[in-house]
This record gives C-alpha cells, sequence and structure tokens, in this order.
C-alpha cells in the first residue's frame, strides 16, 4: 500500500508531472498557469483513487492550487 497522502507527497506528485522541483510550487500558486492540465491532472485523480481518496476531476480543476486541492483531499482521506 502507498505511504499516507500529505500535503508534500501531493506537491511531490505534482511536480512530477509537471518535471519542476517540489519547492518551486508555492501553495496559493495557480498549477495551470505551470503547465497542469487536465490529462494530468486525471492522472493525480487516479492515483488518489487507487489510494481510496474518493476524488474527482471536477474537485481538483475547479481550484487548481495546492492549498485548496489540500482542502479537499484531507478530509477524504481513508
Amino acid at each position: 500500500m502507498a505511504e499516507k497522502l500529505t500535503l508534500e507527497a501531493v506537491r511531490e506528485q505534482v511536480a512530477e508531472l509537471l518535471y519542476e522541483d517540489p519547492s518551486e510550487l508555492a501553495d496559493d500558486e495557480d498549477l495551470i498557469d505551470w503547465g497542469l492540465d487536465s490529462v494530468r491532472i486525471m492522472t493525480l485523480v487516479e492515483q488518489w483513487r487507487k489510494q481510496g481518496v474518493q476524488i474527482t476531476f471536477a474537485d481538483l480543476a475547479e481550484r487548481p492550487t495546492l492549498a485548496d486541492w489540500w482542502k479537499v483531499l484531507e478530509p477524504k482521506i481513508p
């Protein structure tokens, strides 16, 4: 089983998809501006669903910042 999802794990996963250093991604930056597209968001959704997090594409696409994603993700982590 994968390790428990944390804000830092989310940051690392997003940074990996964007080929960026995790330290470059601030919590309040718009990830779309960094080049995150719908295909990459769906990749994250699928990864997190495999960890038992009931999340949808719309949950993430509506608020594309790490801070907002964490507000949505944290209560859903099993």
